[in-house]
């Protein structure tokens, strides 16, 4: 059985972390596999926005398989984590929209997973929080930055350096989560999103959030000159005229991608 349960369905990629015995933690075979298909998505001009969740009711993802940890050397430790390190610095610069539907438990690694995606929308019952220091390490792809970039420094602190485990509804409370909604709502309320992504021009929904992405670190004259250049990319495409085009006929544009 594979680790990762992938398919596509109008525009939008489902990638599923199949290890619901083990609440879908990270071990090397998953990583290798999510950084496979990662790569693979942001190559496929026909995926538009991408939805990660994971197999079963319990978990997104609890981290790190720590019963393959402990028979790691250190020399693989660190393989490890430079490898989900990678991985979620690509899920992070994906060219097209994200979203983690959270279905469960979200520690460790499977909250940064949530951090590098776009959006985030949970089910009431999950439960999440960057717990590693309680196992006398410290987040290790992206935790430590990306967290306190989505909700601030002071609160990010606290959690972090009190491995605090926190519910769905303090995570919206804390700007974190874009919604909370029942069980079986999950995937349609992900899917709801996705579709409002999906009428927009594809090419220019991809321009906008590269230019927030590289937009964020850096001054604003600086963002400015890459959103001006994130701009430049749209006005030869097709679908900028097409948009016009339609705007006159009083019709819903039909994007191409082009």
């Amino acid at each position: 059985m594979s680790v990762i349960d992938y398919h596509v369905k109008g525009h939008i990629a489902y990638i599923t972390l199949n290890r619901p015995a083990s609440l879908n933690c990270f071990n090397y075979e998953l990583l290798e596999e999510l950084g496979q298909w990662v790569e693979k998505i942001h190559l496929d001009d026909s995926v538009r926005v991408v939805i990660f969740t994971g197999a079963g009711e319990k978990a997104f993802s609890a981290g790190a398989d720590l019963k393959e940890r402990k028979t790691l050397t250190e020399q693989e430790v660190r393989r490890n984590v430079k490898k989900i390190a990678d991985v979620f610095h690509a899920v992070y610069h994906l060219p097209q929209p994200t979203i983690a539907a959270v279905n469960g438990y979200a520690f460790g690694g499977g909250f940064e997973l949530m951090l590098a995606c776009d959006f985030r929308i949970a089910v009431e019952e999950a439960k999440m929080g960057l717990t590693e220091l309680s196992w006398a390490i410290i987040p290790g792809a992206g935790g430590t930055q990306r967290l306190p970039r989505l909700i601030g420094e002071a609160r990010a602190k606290e959690l972090i350096l009190t491995a605090s485990k926190f519910s769905a509804e303090e995570g919206y409370m804390y700007g974190l989560l874009h919604k909370v909604v029942e069980s079986k709502e999950l995937i349609p309320a992900c899917e709801d999103l996705a579709g409002k992504i999906l009428r927009q021009g594809p090419i220019a929904v991809q321009q906008a959030k590269y230019a927030i992405n590289q937009g964020m670190g850096v001054d604003l004259q600086t963002g400015l000159a890459i959103e001006a250049q994130a701009y430049e990319r749209t006005i030869p495409t097709k679908d900028r005229v097409e948009a016009l085009t339609a705007f006159s006929e009083k019709r819903d544009p039909d994007f191409q991608g082009k």
